[in-house]
Protein backbone atom coordinates (compact mmCIF):
# COMPACT_ATOMS: atom_id res chain seq x y z
CA UNK A 1 0.00 0.00 0.00
CA UNK A 2 1.32 3.58 -0.71
CA UNK A 3 1.56 5.81 1.70
CA UNK A 4 1.49 9.83 1.79
CA UNK A 5 3.17 11.54 5.12
CA UNK A 6 0.54 14.91 5.50
CA UNK A 7 3.75 17.04 6.28
CA UNK A 8 5.15 16.30 3.16
CA UNK A 9 2.15 18.04 1.38
CA UNK A 10 1.42 21.51 0.96
CA UNK A 11 -0.65 22.94 3.78
CA UNK A 12 -4.21 23.23 2.17
CA UNK A 13 -4.11 20.07 0.69
CA UNK A 14 -2.83 18.59 4.05
CA UNK A 15 -5.47 20.44 5.85
CA UNK A 16 -8.41 18.82 3.46
CA UNK A 17 -7.24 15.20 3.67
CA UNK A 18 -7.01 15.81 7.63
CA UNK A 19 -10.36 17.23 7.82
CA UNK A 20 -12.12 14.02 5.92
CA UNK A 21 -14.63 12.56 7.84
CA UNK A 22 -15.33 9.03 7.68
CA UNK A 23 -17.02 7.82 4.42
CA UNK A 24 -16.34 11.36 2.70
CA UNK A 25 -15.55 11.29 -0.73
CA UNK A 26 -12.84 13.42 -2.25
CA UNK A 27 -11.81 13.69 -6.12
CA UNK A 28 -8.54 14.50 -7.04
CA UNK A 29 -8.43 16.43 -10.35
CA UNK A 30 -5.97 17.34 -12.74
CA UNK A 31 -6.63 19.90 -15.51
CA UNK A 32 -10.40 19.05 -15.10
CA UNK A 33 -9.84 15.41 -15.33
CA UNK A 34 -10.46 12.91 -12.63
CA UNK A 35 -7.22 11.76 -11.32
CA UNK A 36 -8.35 9.81 -8.26
CA UNK A 37 -10.84 9.40 -5.58
CA UNK A 38 -10.38 9.18 -1.91
CA UNK A 39 -12.81 7.97 1.06
CA UNK A 40 -12.31 9.23 4.71
CA UNK A 41 -11.44 6.20 6.84
CA UNK A 42 -11.94 8.54 10.32
CA UNK A 43 -8.58 7.16 11.72
CA UNK A 44 -8.20 7.99 15.06
CA UNK A 45 -4.90 10.29 15.55
CA UNK A 46 -1.59 8.48 16.28
CA UNK A 47 -2.89 5.44 15.06
CA UNK A 48 -0.78 3.44 12.70
CA UNK A 49 -1.74 3.25 9.16
CA UNK A 50 -0.63 0.10 8.31
CA UNK A 51 -2.46 -1.62 11.84
CA UNK A 52 -5.88 0.44 10.81
CA UNK A 53 -5.77 -0.97 7.35
CA UNK A 54 -5.96 -4.58 8.15
CA UNK A 55 -4.78 -7.19 5.87
CA UNK A 56 -4.89 -6.60 2.18
CA UNK A 57 -7.74 -8.41 0.49
CA UNK A 58 -6.79 -11.31 -1.35
CA UNK A 59 -7.87 -12.90 -4.50
CA UNK A 60 -11.63 -12.68 -5.77
CA UNK A 61 -12.12 -9.87 -3.49
CA UNK A 62 -8.95 -8.30 -4.42
CA UNK A 63 -10.24 -8.34 -8.07
CA UNK A 64 -13.56 -7.33 -7.40
CA UNK A 65 -12.24 -4.12 -5.68
CA UNK A 66 -10.17 -3.55 -8.65
CA UNK A 67 -12.75 -3.53 -11.38
CA UNK A 68 -15.16 -1.51 -8.80
CA UNK A 69 -12.39 1.17 -9.23
CA UNK A 70 -11.98 0.87 -12.75
CA UNK A 71 -15.87 1.09 -13.05
CA UNK A 72 -15.92 3.96 -10.76
CA UNK A 73 -13.70 5.61 -13.22
CA UNK A 74 -15.14 4.67 -16.23
CA UNK A 75 -18.39 6.03 -15.56
CA UNK A 76 -16.56 9.41 -14.00
CA UNK A 77 -15.15 9.89 -17.17
CA UNK A 78 -17.94 9.03 -19.26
Amino acid sequence: MKQIDLDDLPPRAAQILAGLAAGEPLLLVQNGLVMGRLTGGGAEPGVDADAAAGPPPAGEARAAEIFEHFRSLMEDDF
